[in-house]
């Protein structure tokens, strides 16, 4: 099947709500432009998952995800139909391929199909394709770059009958670490100079992976996920409280733990965190040309643990600061400024879908 890219964003600017489902729990955002240029956070919101309902990306059960879908739709308040989802990286099959100029769309399409048969290790028709013009190739004037994404149809379609299922169509579908990254591009923009030259690195801490993206003037360099989030440390509340699972995850977020958590527990997570993310730059150095970071951005659910942030900056060495996807934005009058600040960090990836409305 051919998704076609023209079709999905023939939208216009009708109003769409990107919604991130992840591992933990569903996110919404709704944007719209304030003027010309400005962007205002019109509503946001979030409603947990059960443990289980999604493992690794793949929706295992889909009745809890379409309950949670429903309920963070009516929760933000929102009346757009129209939503914008994510596939998670491991799902999709990316590759940048170089095609002659001067094709129609329809011959483009017969191309890719063909060239996607060589890098797709499963049959054309169990696959959702889609591809995008990138431009002119670099060292030939007459082809243009193109980027293939092909993805097992069935995961396609989960996430499509997870909206038709909760009153909602699936207009956009997106990749999590390309809407991470769209986030990401609007807030180097408001760096110095525009960010130009600098290698800014975004880690992601999820529930159960940390994603790593690695930009220097708009291109990633450098990319990976590593098995560590902030699950383990609501494991480490279960076995140390007795506590169930989700009491444990909603205490950890409201800080309500006994007198001993902090040092007990809190503690050693965020040096394990931080060990984490230094040899993950080590890494980075060994294993490309570069060998420095100008500015790292923490995002996600335990960006906001404290202690983390001034941890991570004094073993990294690195400016580093706790991202908010919606910096430089209006707020609509449905948002709480203080409780956003708290919030921002989790939010990259729904963001990123809510700003392919204007895409």
């Amino acid at each position: 099947m051919m998704l076609d890219l023209a079709a999905l964003l023939g939208q216009g600017n009708a109003p769409l709500v990107g919604i991130d489902i992840s591992t933990s729990s569903v996110r919404l955002v709704e944007l719209a432009m304030a003027g010309k240029t400005e962007l205002r956070l019109e509503r946001y919101a979030s409603e947990p998952l059960p443990r289980g309902a999604v493992v690794d990306g793949n929706i295992e059960n889909m009745d809890q995800v379409v309950e949670a879908v429903r309920r963070v739709w009516k929760k933000s308040g929102t009346r757009a139909k129209l939503a914008a989802l994510g596939m998670p990286p491991a799902s999709v099959i990316t590759k940048k391929i170089i095609l002659p100029a001067g094709m129609s769309e329809d011959q483009l399409e017969v191309q890719v199909e063909s060239e996607a048969s060589q890098y797709i290790p499963f049959a054309l028709d169990e696959v959702s394709l889609d591809f995008d013009v990138i431009g002119p190739a670099a060292n030939s004037p007459e082809d243009i770059e193109v980027m293939l994404a092909a993805s097992r149809r069935e995961k396609v379609d989960d996430r499509v009958a997870i909206a038709e299922a909760s009153g909602l169509k699936a207009t956009v579908m997106d990749i999590e670490s390309y809407a991470a990254r769209a986030a990401l591009d609007r807030i180097i923009a408001q760096l110095p100079e525009a960010g130009t030259g600098k290698v800014v690195a975004l880690f992601q801490i999820g529930a159960q992976m940390t994603h790593i993206s690695i930009m220097l003037d708009g291109v990633t360099i450098y990319e990976r996920e590593q098995p560590f989030g902030g699950n383990a440390l609501t494991q480490d509340i279960v076995r140390s409280y007795g506590m169930a699972f989700d009491e444990a995850e909603t205490r950890k977020k409201a800080g309500d733990l006994p007198e001993n958590y902090a040092a007990d527990l809190l503690q050693p997570f965020l040096e394990s965190a931080a060990l984490e993310i230094t040899r993950a730059i080590q890494f980075f150095f060994t294993s490309t040309p570069y060998t420095r970071v100008d500015q790292l951005f923490l995002a996600g659910g335990c960006a906001q643990l404290p202690g983390l942030l001034e941890l991570i900056a004094s073993r990294s060495k690195i400016a580093s600061a706790v991202i908010s996807p919606f910096k430089g934005m209006q707020l609509g009058p449905a948002v709480r400024e203080a409780q956003l600040r708290l919030d921002a960090p989790a939010y990259l990836v729904a963001c990123g879908l809510a700003l392919r409305r204007f895409g």
